[in-house]
């Protein structure tokens, strides 16, 4: 599995994820993603799912406090990815509970999601 977070112009991070994501690796993004949120007011995050092949097992995958601690601080979220994962990520993001939208994309669909991360 590798993950990595990238900072890109202005307020966008973008994080790149293939293989199985650990819970290890997701608690090293949010460590990274907190540093990178004390520079903005405001982030949007471009996800591109490659080749993702889910989660592994083990760890506390239940523990919101980095959303607790963060969500005030994001303003859109676009996930790039597989079809066959959409409902699972967007279940795994929190899609419909979280104050701001997320949207799914397909491969392929890179513009069209950025796009729509930088509308208004």
């Amino acid at each position: 599995m590798s993950a990595e977070l990238l900072e890109l112009s202005g307020n966008v991070l973008m994080l790149i994820v293939s293989g199985k994501l650990s819970y290890v690796e997701l608690k090293d993004f949010q460590t990274q993603a907190s540093a990178l949120f004390k520079k903005h007011d405001k982030v949007r995050i471009l996800v591109l799912a490659e080749d993702f092949q889910g989660w592994e097992r083990g760890g506390d995958w239940g523990d919101m406090s980095f959303q607790e601690e963060h969500d005030d601080k994001v303003e859109r979220m676009a996930i790039v990815g597989d079809s066959k994962w959409k409902e699972l990520v967007l279940a795994f993001v929190g899609q419909g509970f979280r104050e701001f939208p997320i949207e799914y994309f397909e491969h392929g669909q890179v513009s069209k999601a950025r796009a729509w991360l930088h509308a208004r």
